[in-house]
């Protein structure tokens, strides 16, 4: 399938895998417990219905689930953010994402857009929403007002056939919504008409 905004001669590939698991912090002397705290993994892992193997949230009401299984950021926003952050090491997962991509933007993926990857099948459904918990893991209170601010939100996955995924895997597009809205859009109208 071939599309102007995504097209087949535009390589689409995992370039790092992450998962954690929840963990306790302090943050203006409160405790909060996150998963954002994310790790790359080597050879291939299980995309699972509800998130990928020996991954977890911390708070399945806004992370997680059946329509926020996995979430995934475009590696290409990564040189925005050390010229925002210069003195900061930048290294994949840093946004608690668990595949970091190659090829793929919030422009060009759609919601409801279907891949294959490595052995799974994966829908995407809804851009991110920054939280106060990327303030807690760039220790900066402000951090989730620039994140909404650069518009560079990721987008998650559902897990619509489980199976092995791992970083070199191109991502085939299997079908797509023409009359569907991009990630980015998707996100301007969450802001423009929601909270």
């Amino acid at each position: 399938m071939q599309t102007q905004t995504l097209s087949q001669d535009r390589v689409m590939k995992i370039i790092s895998v992450q998962v954690g698991r929840p963990r306790t912090v302090r943050w203006h002397g409160k405790t909060a417990s996150t998963g954002i705290y994310k790790m790359p993994v080597s050879g291939r892992i299980m995309a699972r219905r509800f998130n990928l193997e020996g991954d977890e949230q911390a708070d399945r009401t806004v992370h997680g689930g059946r329509d926020k299984a996995i979430y995934v950021y475009p590696s290409e926003h990564y040189a925005f953010w050390r010229q925002e952050f210069p003195d900061r090491p930048m290294t994949y997962g840093m946004f608690g994402e668990n595949l970091t991509t190659e090829g793929l933007d919030e422009r060009s993926v759609r919601i409801g857009d279907r891949f294959r990857i490595g052995h799974a099948v994966v829908e995407v459904t809804q851009p991110r929403v920054p939280c106060y918990k990327l303030g807690i893991r760039f220790d900066r209170p402000d951090m989730p007002k620039r994140f909404h601010a650069s518009r560079r939100c990721g987008f998650y996955l559902a897990v619509l056939q489980e199976g092995t995924v791992g970083a070199g895997d191109v991502w085939e597009l299997i079908s797509r919504d023409e009359a569907g809205v991009s990630v980015a859009e998707g996100y301007r109208r969450y802001f423009q008409d929601g909270p």
